[in-house]
């Protein structure tokens, strides 16, 4: 287990993400979902992160009632706030924001001191818990100034009360998770897609600046929403379909992975769990089986020599993974 920043919150080197569990693009039975969290349990995962956006809460729900099973004080729960929930007409599917959910409900973009206490006091119902050990301030890509200003506060006011046990932000981009380490007293930041062997834009200035000020890095889209957990022309980047230079790119990797002995899956999370600075890495599985391969990858050893060739071929920069 390694404690996030300086508070007492600790996670497991792997996490399970579960965006999935709420019908993330096809659906997801409620056996099925209790089934990847108990697999994880039995991995020795004992971090769990989901958000309200996740199937319009029914990620929340879902993970709450599999946890029920088993003892609060051996797992740690993040949500995210900054997305509030409301009641909606009810027609239609959620599938243009990628669930395949009813649309009962609307998100409202909110990331005021209120809305940020509104949107956990209904985590907390859908979960089914009295609290939450993590907090992140959701995508607040366009509403940064909000979210620094009022959101951000409110989540401080939350952790000096004891209400949460650590703050931070998670985003799909590096640069203003950085702006977050700089101006702020985050415990962590949850950054997704930008630490890949496809995308390393992280390293840039993220992930030296989280480790020189103590902040912990929660590493997400290891697999790029997919392209690199299976190549192929129908795989997935960022949410929509792979571009076809990435298509090639993640075929060229997938082919050195082979030729040392290892899957490009294992190549992906080893490269995503390497940086001092990251404390875990969260993987998103629907299924029991995803959640035992993700867990058979995570341990898998990748030689020092794929990750030579990677650099030698200009597949890596010189100084990755680091």
């Amino acid at each position: 287990m390694t404690r996030l920043g300086r508070s007492a919150v600790e996670v497991t080197p792997l996490g399970l993400g579960a965006a999935p569990l709420g019908n993330l693009y096809t659906p997801v039975t409620d056996e099925q979902a209790h089934a990847a969290v108990h697999a994880a349990w039995q991995r020795g995962i004992r971090y769990f992160d989901t958000a309200p956006h996740y199937g319009l809460g029914a990620s929340e729900r879902r993970l709450g009632a599999a946890l029920r099973a088993y003892d609060r004080a051996r797992y740690t729960v993040s949500t995210k706030v900054g997305r509030r929930l409301e009641p909606a007409d009810g027609t239609g599917d959620d599938l243009a924001n990628g669930f395949a959910v009813p649309a009962d409900q609307r998100r409202v973009w909110d990331f005021s001191a209120d809305g940020v206490r509104r949107t956990l006091e209904a985590s907390l119902a859908r979960l089914g818990l009295d609290r939450v050990d993590v907090v992140y301030l959701h995508d607040p890509d366009d509403h940064a100034e909000q979210a620094l200003r009022e959101g951000y506060p409110a989540l401080e006011k939350l952790r000096s009360e004891g209400v949460v046990g650590a703050i931070g932000a998670g985003m799909n981009q590096a640069e203003t998770l950085t702006r977050f380490v700089r101006d702020t007293d985050v415990d962590v930041v949850l950054c997704a897609g930008r630490h890949t062997l496809l995308d390393q834009s992280a390293a840039a200035a993220l992930l030296p600046e989280a480790r020189r000020r103590g902040v912990s890095v929660i590493a997400g889209g290891a697999f790029n929403s997919g392209l690199l957990a299976d190549p192929a022309p129908h795989s997935t980047y960022d949410y929509t379909r792979a571009p076809e230079e990435l298509l090639h790119r993640a075929l060229r990797l997938k082919e050195v992975a082979e030729r040392h002995g290892v899957t490009l899956r294992a190549a992906a999370l080893a490269f995503a769990a390497a940086p001092p600075a990251v404390a875990s890495v969260l993987v998103g599985a629907r299924s029991a089986a995803e959640v035992h391969d993700c867990a058979e990858q995570f341990a898998t050893p990748v030689p020092d020599a794929f990750w030579r060739e990677l650099r030698d071929t200009g597949l890596l920069p010189p100084q990755e993974p680091s």
